[in-house]
């Protein structure tokens, strides 16, 4: 097995893992029972920050059996949902079981390549690996509207990546929550209980939560669903669909949250809203639920698309060495959730010892971490 020792300040191991989430985390099980030499750098402060710091009422729209990461069950009732504190904790105590050496608080400033090493520079010194993964998920840059400019200062907005609770809207207004996946719907019914909410809706379909008495996620592992692959025929199909929520409907959302729908949003002139079907509404406050779009700007390393997002096959970029991990549809329709990281980490895995062990030996052994 190639390895590197230490020198001087620059801190050398085999493999660095950028993001400790799910993803580095499932890749992290798999390395270590190889006994490969790594460890992972995250920016946060603990394992797990990521799902603590996301709004307070979050739950998973997937049931317990369905979040698990390799060697490790989600610990709960089987058809229960989650809430992100418990997918934290979880997150936590399969690092601490499985003795994954994470790095809490290394921001990553710079990733690129030296010849046959790359070197990572961060916040808290400069890392060398002979194979780098980049493992920050599908969830970077909040995609905001260009409407958003026509916004003036008298009214709260937000994107749904920093929205906690209601309180953060003064009084009880008037609230537009534009986007319609399960995070906009899970919001709107969140501020529903303090504030007057409308939703601004594009393409989306919705899904019951239970179908002949079954949960939806049952039928869709018994049909197979979550192994689709991005490059067949129904994966090609799937990827072209609206956005989907999962457990209500526009009906439910009126009823039972009395919650208003509104349509596309066109234009924002100061307070006042314009939408596509020409009426006007004017708002105390805004969230943009209109989710991300991918965002390396520390990635010195040729591997993106024109559009910025990776470019890889199965997580392969084209530069040696270089992986990535959790993105949206990586291979399979799973890939980015809790429950279908581990099929790609195990895969990603195979890809690293394969590489290395096709490497010219290089004496000494690795940087020791600690968890």
């Amino acid at each position: 097995m190639t390895s590197f020792t230490q020198a001087h300040s620059t801190h050398r191991t085999d493999v660095v893992i950028i993001g400790g989430g799910q993803s580095g985390l499932a890749l992290g099980y798999y390395l270590s029972r190889r006994g490969q030499r790594y460890i992972i750098l995250d920016s946060g402060s603990e394992v797990g920050h990521m799902w603590r710091n996301r709004w307070e009422s979050l739950q998973l729209i997937t049931p317990c059996p369905y979040n698990n990461l390799p060697g490790q069950d989600f610990e709960g009732p089987a058809w229960s949902f989650p809430t992100k504190d418990q997918v934290a904790d979880y997150l936590a105590r399969y690092a601490q079981k499985f003795s994954i050496p994470v790095r809490t608080q290394h921001n990553v400033s710079s990733l690129r390549r030296e010849g046959d090493v790359y070197r990572i520079e961060t916040n808290q010194g400069v890392f060398e690996a002979l194979a780098v993964v980049i493992a920050t998920g599908p969830y970077h840059e909040p995609r905001i509207p260009d409407a958003a400019r026509g916004v003036d200062e008298r009214v709260v907005q937000m994107h749904s990546k920093n929205y906690r609770n209601p309180q953060q809207i003064p009084g009880s207004q008037d609230v537009l929550v534009v986007g319609c996946g399960n995070s906009g719907a899970g919001i709107a019914q969140d501020l529903a209980r303090v504030h007057q909410v409308h939703l601004a809706l594009g393409r989306t379909a919705w899904l019951r939560r239970r179908i002949f008495g079954r949960d939806l996620f049952w039928w869709s592992h018994l049909l197979g669903l979550p192994r689709v692959t991005a490059d067949s025929r129904l994966g090609s199909r799937m990827k072209q669909q609206p956005d989907e929520v999962i457990g209500t409907s526009p009906e439910r959302l009126a009823a039972e949250h009395g919650i208003k729908l509104q349509s596309r949003v066109m234009a924002v002139e100061g307070n006042e809203v314009h939408f596509a079907d020409g009426t006007r509404h004017r708002f105390g406050a805004i969230v943009w639920a209109t989710g991300y779009r991918p965002h390396y700007p520390w990635v010195q390393v040729p591997v993106f698309t024109e559009q910025g997002a990776p470019a890889h096959q199965r997580g392969v970029s084209n530069s040696p060495g270089l992986y990535f991990l959790g993105l949206k549809w990586q291979y399979h329709f799973d890939s980015s959730l809790l429950g279908g990281v581990g099929r790609d980490a195990e895969f990603i895995d195979q890809e690293i010892a394969s590489y290395l062990s096709n490497r010219v030996p290089q004496k000494a052994a690795s940087l020791e971490a600690t968890p």
